[in-house]
């Protein structure tokens, strides 16, 4: 069975005067309405930019240099930095670059 609390409706529409909508309703209970959200680790927009996304991945890559640097302080062996760097800080700016990479704008 269908939980409509836990669904979401994104609608992605590209017409200059969009006409209303309805509200989608499953067993009596509205749908929420998003802007974006987050599926499978991928941020999905309504206007399918990725704007979102890479900022979210920028912060999250953000997040581990932090521990990487604090590694540097412990003065941790370059060989265990770099690996930490790659399997790490690598793997978080590569997921789903394949799907984003090829839209993203020089403003992104």
């Amino acid at each position: 069975e269908l939980n409509a609390l836990k669904t979401v409706k994104l609608l992605v529409d590209f017409r200059r005067a969009p006409p209303p909508l309805t509200p989608l309703t499953i067993n009596n209970t509205t749908v929420t309405s998003m802007e974006y959200f987050k599926f499978l680790g991928a941020i999905l927009s309504k206007d399918l930019k990725w704007g979102a996304a890479i900022d979210s991945t920028v912060i999250k890559a953000q997040q581990m240099i932090y521990f990487l640097w604090q590694l540097r302080k412990h003065n941790l062996p370059q060989a265990l930095m770099v690996q930490f760097y790659m399997a790490i800080v690598e793997s978080v700016l590569t997921f789903s670059i394949m799907v984003w990479f090829g839209s993203a704008t020089k403003h992104d």
